[in-house]
């Protein structure tokens, strides 16, 4: 007469799976935050209106829109 064969058990996962497992929540929970962060940082920024631009003399515009009389005067000694 033959044996009955054993049940197999069920298989145990490695350490490593569960590991495995906590890095990919963490991973997805730290771009979860990520992406709300960036949300909050656009809507501040958003919120403060629209962007003027710059006044000529930050772009270098002003010395050359000068009369020609005030750049013959010497810079003061």
């Amino acid at each position: 007469m033959a044996e009955p064969k054993p049940e197999p058990l069920a298989p145990q996962r490695p350490a490593t799976d569960r590991r495995g497992r906590w890095v990919a929540i963490l991973t997805g929970a730290l771009s979860i935050l990520i992406g709300v962060a960036y949300l909050v940082l656009i809507t501040v920024l958003d919120s403060r209106g629209p962007l003027q631009p710059p006044p000529p003399e930050a772009l270098g515009v002003a010395a050359a829109a000068a009369p020609a009389a005030a750049a013959a005067v010497p810079p003061p000694g």
